[in-house]
């Protein structure tokens, strides 16, 4: 297999991309997960899981934003439209600390897979009109919910100007697509440093941090291809104390190494369409 030999900025062979998920779901929808163990019959709405899901917005981002200030380290922020609506505030908090703001469609159950063409135009024009208004920044990153696009979605945000969406697993680095004339950034999401291992698997709190440090071990130990390391956590989930005392941990390694280049996603996009 051959390997590409290019750098990312600064001749730095590592990028490490933090990301933070604010999430929130339609009306009368619910999380499909939350921390309870046992499900509730069929068609019973889980107001457990909308209350969880709901302290990201309250709280957990800005406890995420805090660390990532005391840092130096700026995000993609991957935000649901709808929290532009009940939430406004917390979208302008990532946006006046300088993060990145990423449409993650109108809310988590507002999927591209499950729409026609004509309906997910219209929900990509809602998104965006929604995240700019409310946080006077351009917004030109794409991130579906569970990265699941349509067959369409790709062209259709090239189309409405995105430079870049995450709505891939099929490499190790990002890689641009054409559409007609229009060009975009492929950026996969790679989730082996996710608080969602311990929501979904039981990994210990903690163990984020060690997988973190086990993956710049393993390139530093042998990789010659540049890298692409995404450090992903949710703020209803790490952003409550516990969880986000050591994402800040991740944070503070990646920011003091020589070796790594720490970009969000944009930055990310711009170094390879300059490639």
């Amino acid at each position: 297999m051959n390997s590409p030999t290019w750098r990312w900025p600064n001749n730095k062979q590592i990028a490490v991309c933090f990301n933070v998920c604010l999430e929130a779901w339609s009306d009368g929808k619910a999380p499909g997960i939350s921390p309870m163990g046992n499900p509730l019959p069929p068609g019973v709405l889980d107001n457990t899981a909308i209350s969880w899901a709901e302290y990201g917005p309250r709280r957990g981002i800005y406890r995420l934003l805090d660390g990532f200030a005391k840092q130096g380290v700026k995000a993609s922020v991957m935000t649901n439209a709808i929290i532009a609506e009940r939430h406004p505030a917390a979208v302008k908090a990532a946006a006046a600390a300088g993060h990145e703001v990423v449409s993650h469609s109108y809310a988590m159950d507002v999927m591209p897979v499950m729409m026609k063409e004509d309906e997910e135009r219209a929900n990509i024009r809602r998104c965006t009109d929604l995240l700019q208004s409310v946080s006077g920044q351009a917004v030109k990153g794409w991130l579906s919910p569970r990265a699941t696009p349509s067959a369409s979605s790709s062209r259709l945000l090239t189309e409405a100007g995105f430079i870049w969406y995450g709505d891939t697993l099929a490499d190790d680095l990002p890689y641009v697509e054409t559409h007609g004339v229009g060009k975009i950034v492929a950026i996969p999401l790679s989730t082996e440093v996710n608080d969602m291992r311990s929501m979904k698997d039981g990994a210990p709190i903690p163990s984020i941090v060690s997988t973190f440090e086990e993956q710049l071990a393993r390139v530093r130990a042998g990789e010659t291809a540049p890298v692409q390391i995404d450090c992903t956590v949710h703020a209803h989930i790490f952003g409550r104390p516990h969880g986000a005392y050591y994402f800040e941990k991740v944070v503070e390694i990646a920011s003091k190494a020589s070796d790594v280049w720490v970009a969000t996603r944009m930055e990310i996009a711009n170094a390879v369409l300059a490639l």
